[in-house]
């Protein structure tokens, strides 16, 4: 079956596109993601144009093989694992930004495009694609639609799917479809390209996207406030939103996370904090907004409150933040990043909760959040040679997770299921969304081809 595949996949394939060799082919099978099975594929096919995509479908449904799509795998719940005899299709030669309308305000790109080469790309154009992963250096704009991706400006600009006006999609059966649209509005039919967004490969190969853009905004400026508990901060954090503020970031630290970045980058963040709260205004008079942002800190018992002077130092403490996931993973080796969005109200029970769960089961667990949508990242660091403190990690992830839905919260909001929460989605959603869901994926997919074991 394997050398069959192998030789069907390279009639309609450049040579170099088809990659078998198992010491190559073993660095594409798998995410970022801890504690998620993967297995061995048979070949990771690199396509270029759309027909060298229509082409690995149409041979994977004759021959009925199973198709992982990935993009640059910076995913951190297994959605991108490779399942054993499976072709991985990688998308990250598939990069080119076809189109950039101002008027339109609109962006054509391919999937295997990285999020900042088009954020770069767009802004000379005096224009702004605002959704921004912490790995937006590296990810691309397919996995962010397949995740439905979010970052630091989503409590001001959304997330992935609002930006996502049509798509190309490639169909199990290597038909191509067309969803949305290039205009301002349109409702004509069910909305396609939202089912696809966060769908995780398992409907169908994105292969272009037409994105909506906003006008780039003023250079935003950062302020850090410093809070003696996580409650006062989240304190701070309600009188924000209540006060009706649009922050452009509201971004929260813990005590471990602060440390762990300092002890990575060698930042010289306040340890002595227990919670840190960066906020930001992209508004045309940024100083006054976090002028009155900080006056709600104080009132909520920040113990100090530092605006940024200028854009330097505004990007400074950026990407102390940016660095969050990767400090944390270097405290023990090895992490397990929660991705659990409670309603802003519950965020201060949400992490007292965390402080528990870790004290229960003698375990760092840092978090950061994107505290103006309530969605927190508890990241449980452990060390993955100990067998008994790994156990201990899935139980109190699994507990986190728990603690979350208790909350009025949803298991993920930014990160998607994969393998690491399967089980998961089905308490959330009930028997009866898994069954609808079932079918859904059974109109699209009724082989079970794409990305199967993910989700559900």
């Amino acid at each position: 079956m394997s050398r069959n595949l192998v030789a069907l996949l390279q009639e309609g394939l450049p040579a170099e596109a088809v990659l078998t060799d198992p010491d190559v082919t073993s660095a594409y099978s798998h995410d970022m993601a801890s504690f998620c099975e993967a297995g061995v594929p048979a070949a990771v096919v690199l396509p270029r144009t759309v027909g060298q995509v229509q082409h690995v479908m149409r041979t994977a449904t004759e021959l009925r093989v199973p198709v992982v799509p990935q993009g640059a795998r910076t995913g951190l719940s297994g959605a991108a694992n490779a399942s054993d005899g499976c072709i991985v299709l990688s998308l990250v030669k598939m990069d080119r930004i076809l189109e950039i309308s101002p008027v339109d305000r609109t962006a054509v790109v391919e999937p295997g495009v990285v999020n900042a080469t088009l954020s770069r790309a767009v802004a000379e154009y005096g224009l702004h694609y605002p959704p921004d992963p912490s790995s937006w250096e590296t990810c691309t704009i397919g996995g962010n639609i397949g995740t439905a991706s979010g970052g630091l400006c989503c409590v001001k600009y959304g997330v992935t799917a609002e930006y996502v006006l049509g798509l190309d999609v490639v169909l199990a059966d290597g038909r191509l479809m067309s969803t949305g649209r290039r205009t301002a509005k349109g409702v004509a039919g069910y909305d396609l390209t939202r089912l696809f967004v966060g769908s995780e490969g398992s409907l169908g190969i994105v292969v272009r996207a037409v994105l909506a853009l906003k006008p780039q905004p003023p250079q935003q400026l950062v302020l850090a406030a410093e809070f003696g508990s996580s409650r006062a901060a989240c304190d701070a954090i309600c009188a924000i939103m209540e006060g009706g503020h649009v922050p452009s970031l509201l971004e929260l630290m813990d005590r471990t996370t602060v440390k762990a970045v300092n002890d990575l980058a060698h930042m010289g963040l306040p340890e002595t904090t227990e919670a840190l709260l960066l906020a930001a205004f992209d508004t045309p008079d940024p100083a006054a907004d976090l002028a009155a942002v900080g006056a709600l800190c104080e009132a909520a018992g920040a113990t100090q409150v530092v605006p940024a002077e200028d854009a330097a130092e505004s990007e400074l403490l950026l990407q102390a933040r940016r660095l969050a996931l990767t400090a944390l993973e270097a405290v023990k080796g090895t992490t397990m990043i929660d991705d659990v969005c409670v309603p802003r109200s519950k965020l201060a029970e949400m992490l007292d909760g965390v402080e528990r769960i870790g004290e229960k089961y003698g375990l760092t667990i840092g978090v950061c959040a994107h505290a103006g949508d309530g969605n927190t990242h508890p990241t449980v660091c452990f060390d993955v040679a100990d067998p008994d403190e790994g156990r201990r990690a899935r139980e109190s992830f699994d507990e986190i997770m728990a603690l979350g839905l208790e909350l009025g919260g949803t298991i993920t909001g930014e990160h998607g299921i994969g393998v690491l929460k399967k089980e998961w989605l089905a308490r959330e959603i009930g028997p009866v969304g898994v069954e609808m869901q079932r079918a859904v994926k059974a109109a699209f997919d009724p082989h079970s081809l794409l990305n199967p074991g993910k989700l559900f």
